[in-house]
């Protein structure tokens, strides 16, 4: 976690500066921004303060230092005359990307795959997700444990006389070896007896929250249920898998909370959240929620559905949750304006209609969670696409 500082005044945070690339053909400086506001809120979940932010147009990134040579220097004659002392990348640097830009800078670095494992590894409450954060961690951790040896002083010597970084170096890895393949028979173990449970939830058809990170998927939850899963304005507010059994008029399922998603995802977290993940896989039914308040949520959309692809969960009967239309705003345009409307220029029936259109697929519906506006209709669409699946699986078992 990255390290709070305190005094007897009040509480400071540490201060970062950010750093993102324009990659030709891939990306533009708007899309940049929205990337760097999702790192910086990234960065105050963590318990940092984004001061500054550094951008570069390249055709492809340095490999030495991710970025040239006179961004680097900018870089270090800012957060030497402020007093930064943490440069977060948004991108995932090699192992000799973080040793070259710390020698340079000289001071703490990180990429988004460290940050995104930091948050995870303070927001792990129970064994299970300790265990996988830890997983993920280690597995970061292998291939850069060079760059923590660079203090010591390596002996220079003929063939087998290593220094002790080196030495150090090899005890580490070794060390880490088996710490990650305990962690997965762990692993294996807990997926085993999760397995195990899923079999015995027999009768009732099971319901998978899923969506972009901050989304209002745990307030939906509670409100839903009654219960008070944990929830709050940061990203990966839920780690841990939720379960509830619903009942909706006569018709009883089970609802599952499930981790956020998110661009860039760090791929060594996915793999050790494999077995929360498998609550998707194993549902019945999807329900996709969706900031729409959030400007970028049609590119939220895409990243959960690329998740979903990659789990072949997309296919699952899903609903659309479009939540916190209390927080959506738009511009409206000028009758005189004739230049072609653009995203920020669509009112909320834009969208609403240009939604309804794919409604024959994919159900959706407007709601406010936490303002509890069209709930009510929110619970008719969810009963009425639940049943549907309920009589297909138990055409037998009566709804009374």
């Amino acid at each position: 976690m990255i390290k709070k500082s305190h005094d007897t005044q009040d509480l400071s945070v540490e201060r970062a500066v950010l750093v993102g690339l324009i990659i030709k053909g891939e990306q533009d400086e708007e899309q940049l921004q929205e990337y760097l506001d999702e790192l910086a809120f990234l960065a105050e979940t963590a318990g940092a303060e984004t001061v500054k932010r550094f951008t570069q147009k390249v055709s492809h990134p340095d490999r030495k230092t991710f970025v040239g040579k006179g961004k680097l220097e900018e870089i270090r004659i800012f957060i030497q005359e402020n007093e930064v002392g943490l440069v977060i990348f948004d991108d995932e640097l090699s192992p000799s990307q973080i040793r070259n830009i710390e020698s340079e800078l000289e001071c703490k670095i990180l990429d988004r795959s460290n940050l995104i494992l930091d948050i995870f590894a303070s927001r792990a409450q129970t064994a299970h997700a300790r265990a996988q954060v830890e997983l993920a961690q280690l597995q970061y951790l292998l291939p850069r444990l060079t760059r923590l040896w660079t203090h010591l002083e390596r002996q220079k010597g003929g063939i087998g006389m290593r220094g002790p970084g080196e030495t150090q170096i090899e005890t580490d890895r070794r060390i880490i070896l088996d710490k990650i393949a305990l962690l997965k028979e762990k692993l294996k173990h807990i997926d085993k007896q999760k397995a195990t449970q899923r079999k015995q939830r027999t009768q009732m058809v099971r319901v998978a929250l899923v969506g972009y990170t901050n989304v209002g998927k745990s307030t939906i939850m509670n409100m839903l249920s009654k219960s008070e899963v944990f929830a709050e304005n940061k990203l990966f507010a839920t780690l841990d898998t939720t379960i509830r059994k619903v009942v909706i008029e006569n018709l009883p399922f089970l609802l599952t909370d499930t981790v956020g998603f998110i661009r860039k995802l760090p791929h060594h977290l996915i793999e050790s959240f494999k077995s929360t993940l498998d609550e998707v896989k194993e549902a019945e039914v999807l329900v996709h929620v969706v900031d729409i308040s959030h400007p970028a949520f049609e590119d939220h959309i895409r990243v959960v559905n690329e998740t979903l692809q990659d789990l072949n969960a997309l296919d699952k009967p899903t609903i659309m949750v479009f939540n916190k239309i209390d927080a959506f705003t738009y511009v409206k345009k000028d009758e005189d304006d004739l230049l072609p409307k653009t995203r920020e220029n669509y009112s909320l029936e834009d969208l609403k209609k240009m939604w309804m259109s794919r409604e024959s697929e994919v159900p959706s519906v407007y709601i406010s969670a936490v303002k509890k506006i069209n709930i009510e209709e929110f619970k008719q669409v969810l009963y009425d696409n639940i049943k549907k699946t309920h009589l297909s699986i138990y055409p037998n078992q009566l709804l009374y």
